[in-house]
């Protein structure tokens, strides 16, 4: 049975740091790209894509809003992938997911309808 479980969310003060944690089981890990997805409140149909990183970890992507703020990784040996969010903002108030795409491209991990596997999230408060 395939689980990706998040921890890590919390509620922080706008500037503020969290690193969130995504551990996979039941899949094989290197085999997926992985990405985090957010959903913001009063969204409730839509996951914005925030981060992704490949299959072997050497080429991540983020979305315009994460750039320079946000660094995502994987530890393979641990099936965890993880997401540093530093400077916080208040639209960053949101359930984080974390997901494992079975595509290999340059755009890997940051399309959620190419995401086989998706976790339960975690949330992400940030007070202003």
């Amino acid at each position: 049975q395939v689980q990706l479980v998040e921890s890590g969310g919390a509620l922080v003060q706008a500037g503020g740091s969290l690193r969130l944690s995504c551990a996979a089981s039941g899949v094989t890990f290197s085999s997926y790209a992985m990405g985090w997805f957010r959903r913001a409140p009063g969204k409730e149909r839509s996951r914005g894509f925030v981060a992704a990183v490949g299959r072997t970890g050497s080429s991540t992507a983020y979305a315009d809003s994460a750039k320079g703020r946000f660094t995502n990784s994987r530890a393979s040996a641990k099936n965890i992938m993880y997401v540093q969010t530093n400077g916080l903002e208040p639209e960053g108030r949101a359930v984080y997911y974390c997901a494992a795409d079975w595509s290999n491209d340059s755009r890997a991990g940051a399309r959620p309808d190419h995401c086989a596997y998706w976790g339960q999230g975690d949330r992400v408060g940030v007070s202003s």
